[in-house]
């Protein structure tokens, strides 16, 4: 928000005075945009994609659109379901016939011109609305402009219906798997910045002589917004496009590699190990407490393995691993070539073909998986849309289902346990295309990860893995931007099978009273629970507009996680953040702290995501929290930084003096409604420069 409004402000200043988001052509709308709109000032909103749905008419073309935190946009959709008509009688006729909301307003806008590209109206277009301006039989013209609309419709808005929720668009489906390397570069360029932000932050706040990288990130993040627009990140671009996407990515992780090194440096102070001391330090960029397994290079060109604790939003100096309280045991089944993994907190049994026969939940004795199937199944189908091939995923498409069955090496252990078990296996696709795979369990990790490699050289077919849970319950919930919402797993209704592909961010869950699964995933955004089967979609083989597309190598990991009580008790979202954001190492130790947290949050329903420096204000950092469980939560913020002052503001940094924060030695006390995000300015006191 902050990034598109300083530039709009500096192309045109004017600009940055609208109160509208014109979004006209974009594959759905996420139940958060709400709320974002209205955090960045912003109360009124337009698009017409909606209408290309291919399943249900959407019942509305003027409405309050309300998010899961409850904010509420003015919506309006053109009724003539387009944003490039040509000044045609028979469009005007539409837009009139077809306005939903007719009786409960007056008004609705009509887009006319040259919009898919550019171009705008032509003379003859400008002509033929002059002289339908007044004319018996069609609707009363107006040439006007967004802001003139919207006010015309806020006169006349008491009878409005409201839409909570997603707006969900019931086409386009395959975008949310085509062009996978896109999406695995969206999603880690994303934690890059995310951790050079809070790095870079904690070195400011420790070194006055650090320069915040302002002008460098800066332009990373716009590389990154600029592969965000709607024909790049969803893989409905050309080839040449791809290519340059991919290259930003590239260098978005370079140069990202680089500030982060630049930052832990000045944090840490330039003091390397030396002689036969092998101390070195793990940094968290997240707002919990992580006791994980982590790997470092060996000299002599392997791994060393280490169990390490480290404090939220801080970083530790590690002498030598910890020891876990019940170690990772490997053993195989020499009847039937099955192998057992088990760290003390879940217990899995594998196939010679890496399926998952069984997962349990020590704790509770639960069994995860159900009863004659057995997850980790990699399903192969016929993937022929009727439209346009990047975009489009068809429902009958599922008719198609081919189990992947042909084995090119049995499971094997490669890693016999102690702080880490693993196994490996490989698959044949087909004559072009395998799959590798290394299932691993960590100590005291709650989850079972799965390393994969594809080659991948198909046409027109559509990759997916399947986790068939003994689990049951009418609606499966998807992480979306700051939060969460449910779905249903049944396709009663039109609207319900018309979500037979849907999308999610890290993590899916699927859970009943007392116990539920999670599958969390580091690259993957395409998904689908269905009755009790939980699907996650890799890759896919489109041929239009690129011929090329996901032709190559594939490297992702996706992992399973069965819980205790609901998702949100059961650490689902801590988790699918900890597979995703993974702890940093570096050889240089402080010589000021063996231990030190910069932030923590008392609840762990409210996640601290971002910290940054302040646009306009050297001494003053901006903190955004989100609350993850949906509940009404008062917490406390805590820090080691030597904050002088606390104020609320909104995403585009604006201060709002009108509820103040106080300041105290238990930190920031903060209150958040269900799916609240909070900004928080913190003017700090700075060290003196050295």
């Amino acid at each position: 928000c902050v990034s598109s409004d300083n530039f709009l402000f500096s192309c045109s200043p004017s600009l940055c005075l609208t109160l509208q988001f014109w979004l006209p052509d974009t594959f759905g709308y996420s139940a958060q945009l709400p709320q974002l709109m209205c955090g960045s000032g912003i109360q009124r909103f337009l698009t017409q994609k909606l209408s290309w749905s291919l399943v249900n008419s959407f019942p509305h073309h003027t409405f309050f659109w309300e998010g899961i935190d409850g904010s509420r946009v003015l919506t309006h959709f053109p009724p003539g379901n387009s944003y490039e008509m040509k000044g045609q009688v028979e469009e005007l006729l539409k837009t009139l016939k077809n306005n939903k909301d007719k009786g409960r307003v007056n008004h609705s806008a009509y887009l006319f011109g040259f919009g898919d590209g550019g171009g705008g109206p032509t003379q003859k277009m400008l002509d033929r609305m002059k002289r339908m301006t007044d004319t018996d039989g069609l609707p009363r013209i107006q040439q006007s402009n967004p802001e003139l609309f919207f006010s015309s419709l806020e006169k006349d808005m008491k009878q409005l219906c409201t839409w909570i929720g997603e707006l969900f668009l019931e086409l386009h489906n395959g975008t949310y798997t085509t062009q996978a390397q896109i999406k695995k570069g969206n999603r880690e360029c994303e934690q890059i910045l995310h951790d050079v932000e809070i790095i870079s932050s904690l070195a400011l706040s420790q070194k006055s002589g650090f320069q915040y990288p302002s002008a460098r990130l800066q332009k990373l993040w716009r590389l990154l917004l600029l592969n965000q627009f709607h024909d790049v990140v969803p893989g409905s671009c050309i080839q040449s496009v791809v290519e340059d996407a991919l290259k930003y990515y590239e260098d978005i992780r370079t140069t990202g590699a680089l500030l982060l090194n630049e930052a832990l440096k000045s944090l840490l102070g330039e003091v390397s190990v030396m002689g036969t001391d092998k101390s070195f330090t793990v940094l968290n960029t997240l707002s919990w407490e992580r006791t994980e397994v982590i790997s470092r290079a060996d000299p002599a060109g392997g791994e060393i393995l280490a169990l390490v604790k480290v404090p939220s939003m801080g970083f530790t100096t590690v002498v030598e691993s910890l020891t876990p309280h019940h170690l990772v045991t490997v053993t195989s089944q020499a009847e039937d070539g099955s192998v057992i993994m088990e760290n003390g907190i879940i217990k899995v049994q594998l196939n010679p073909m890496g399926h998952v026969t069984s997962l349990q939940l020590l704790d509770s004795e639960r069994e995860t998986i159900s009863s004659d199937s057995h997850g980790n199944q990699f399903v192969i189908f016929d993937d022929i849309p009727l439209y346009w091939d990047a975009w489009d995923v068809m429902d009958y498409h599922l008719e198609t289902r081919k189990p992947i069955t042909t084995l090119l090496s049995p499971v094997e252990i490669i890693s016999t346990g102690g702080l880490r078990g693993a196994v490996k296996f490989s698959m044949r696709i087909s004559e072009k295309s395998l799959i590798t795979q290394e299932i691993v369990l960590d100590a005291l990790c709650p989850y079972l990860q799965f390393h994969t490699e594809v080659e991948w050289n198909e046409a027109h077919k559509f990759l997916k893995v399947e986790f068939p849970m003994r689990v049951r319950n009418m609606n499966a919930t998807y992480e979306i931007q700051f939060g969460h919402l449910q779905r249903p797993t049944h396709w009663n209704t039109s609207w319900d099978w018309a979500r037979f592909e849907v999308w999610g961010h890290k993590w899916m869950d699927l859970s009943e009273h007392g116990f539920g699964v999670a599958l969390l995933n580091n690259c993957k955004y395409g998904c689908s629970v269905h009755q009790n089967v939980m699907t996650l979609s890799l890759l896919r083989a489109p041929k239009m507009p690129d011929a090329t597309a996901d032709i190559g190598h594939h490297r992702f990991t996706y992992a399973v996680m069965p819980h205790a009580g609901c998702f949100q008790d059961g650490g689902v979202i801590q988790s699918a953040h900890n597979l995703n954001f993974p702890l940093h190492t570096s050889d240089t130790i402080s010589s000021q702290h063996k231990v030190w947290s910069a932030f923590s949050v008392q609840s762990p329903a409210v996640i601290l995501t971002t910290i940054k420096q302040a646009e306009d204000r050297s001494d003053v950092l901006v903190l955004r929290l989100y609350e993850s469980h949906g509940s009404t939560v008062d917490t406390w913020l805590c820090s080691s930084l030597p904050v002088k002052e606390a104020i609320l503001c909104n995403l585009l940094e604006e201060p709002d003096h009108s509820q103040s924060l106080l300041v105290t030695d238990a930190g920031v006390r903060l209150s958040f409604a269900p799916f609240h995000v909070l900004s928080v300015m913190l003017v700090l006191q700075l060290p003196d420069l050295d």
